[in-house]
């Protein structure tokens, strides 16, 4: 029996040839580090504030989640996304299954997009360009956004450090690598101080 969450595999997800993936863990879960800013409903409502603004940002392609938990699940469907669920996989296995799922269903080139981005914008645009796209955060560590073809085999290796990782990824295949300083995707949300200039920017996060 599948689980209430899941989605069924379809030969055609009618999705179109580029489609945007944002894997969401669950939302009560989300932003543990924030604990001595927020309370536990306020750390959840910030994820998915941030997480509709990610969503958002992706006009006019397709979304497609990849989650475990139902309430992350019915939250994406009621914003028109499609939901692939990916059980106990960890980011980087969700992420690769996720990518997995949309080249099966006919989407050929796929933005990878974290959902913690509360100022996103124009994630649409990020995946013009040949090969590979990096969008990393504002320390040059981490990767916010990654573009790609849907069959190029890449292995996501998120965590601290990522964005080195995913450059040498990039390289080995043999595909060409475009680095894009974006300021609105390359701000994330991990530690109580990241909230300070959101919220001066006036955006509807907490």
């Amino acid at each position: 029996m599948a689980h209430p969450g899941e989605h069924q595999p379809s030969p055609d997800l009618g999705l179109g040839t580029r489609a945007v993936l944002v894997p969401i863990k669950a939302f009560h879960e989300a932003k543990g580090r924030l604990d001595r800013a927020l309370t536990g409903p306020e750390r959840a409502d910030l994820a998915r504030s941030m997480a509709s603004r990610v969503l958002e940002a992706a006009a006019p392609l397709p979304v497609a989640v990849v989650c475990d938990d139902n309430d992350v699940a019915d939250w994406a469907r009621v914003r028109g996304a499609l939901v692939v669920w990916e059980p106990g996989r960890g980011l980087n296995g969700a992420v690769e299954a996720g990518v997995d799922h949309l080249r099966a269903g006919g989407v050929v080139q796929v933005t990878v997009s974290h959902a913690d981005l509360p100022m996103a914008s124009g994630l649409a645009t990020v995946g013009l360009g040949a090969g590979i796209t990096l969008v990393p955060d504002r320390y040059g560590n981490g990767t916010n956004v990654i573009a790609l073809p849907s069959d190029a085999g890449f292995r996501f290796s998120y965590g601290p450090g990522s964005f080195a990782r995913h450059r040498a990824e990039a390289e080995r295949l043999g595909l060409p690598v475009r680095i894009l300083d974006l300021p609105d995707l390359a701000w994330d949300v991990d530690e109580p101080a990241d909230l300070v200039p959101v919220a001066v920017r006036g955006t509807s996060t907490p």
